[in-house]
């Protein structure tokens, strides 16, 4: 194990990629230049809403495969650690492996440094993960994520937005990425109030979601045949925390109540 522990002083230190690269390089993924374009799952739609205690991120279960739907309970919100968490949109293979390796990443700096990197430190982390993207984004596998969290040194919640190339930008209201993104925010933008509590901010993700579906053929509603619902996941000071399909399947029923009125 000699060399293989980074030196204490060393900035690279409290990097786990920084870390494979040095002891084991060949473990770290790496793009093919020239390569072709290979079918892939697509992920879409994620979502996500500040209220003032903390910040609702949830995602859609469909993904595709060009016109076919390729799975149908996919999982896009990922928790990254006790305080955030990161939702994919993309090409469906590298988002989920970047945020597997973004959770590690966090998980590495806090063993390293004995404290977890702030907020706006993991967001600049997983820009810096979305630029080293680019030569397969290049290649169509764009990977699009959102990142959302609670700071409890500051007390408040923060969402991040991310273009391929890796640029990084704050949204204090409500962000969404994905194909059926665009209709979600145009729902949230209608329905969104200052006052929102959670109850109120998990009402409003599920309505946006359910807008995006039926406007976005790859954008999945609620299947209540099958029993699967958009996964939807709290961060406030109590910490990441998702809701079971239970509470998520009664809030549905309340929006398509609400929807036949």
């Amino acid at each position: 194990m000699t060399g293989a522990l980074p030196d204490p002083f060393d900035l690279d230190g409290p990097s786990f990629t920084a870390l494979l690269r040095q002891v084991a390089p060949g473990a770290l993924p790496a793009a093919v230049e020239g390569a072709a374009m290979v079918d892939h799952v697509e992920g879409t739609t994620i979502v996500a809403l500040t209220y003032g205690a903390g910040v609702v991120i949830a995602g859609d279960r469909r993904a595709t495969a060009g016109n076919v739907i390729s799975k149908r309970d996919m999982r896009k919100v990922f928790e990254a650690d006790s305080w955030s968490a990161m939702g994919i949109s993309g090409a469906a293979g590298p988002a989920m492996e970047m945020a597997k390796v973004f959770a590690t990443e966090l998980e590495h700096y806090e063993k390293v440094e004995g404290g977890p990197l702030s907020l706006e430190g993991k967001a600049n982390k997983l820009a810096q993960m979305v630029r080293a993207n680019l030569p397969l984004a290049m290649q169509g596998l764009v990977v699009v994520p959102l990142f959302a969290g609670f700071d409890p040194r500051d007390q408040i919640a923060r969402i991040y937005e991310f273009d391929a190339a890796g640029g990084r930008y704050e949204e204090k209201r409500f962000a969404t990425s994905g194909s059926g993104g665009r209709d979600a925010r145009g729902s949230m933008k209608a329905r969104y109030r200052e006052d929102l509590d959670a109850g109120g901010a998990v009402d409003t993700v599920i309505e946006a979601l359910w807008d995006a579906a039926d406007e976005d053929s790859a954008t999945g509603g609620p299947d209540l045949v099958r029993g699967i619902y958009p996964l939807v996941a709290v961060i406030d000071a109590e910490g990441y925390r998702e809701l079971p399909d239970s509470v998520v399947a009664e809030r549905v029923e309340s929006v398509i109540a609400d929807r036949r009125r």
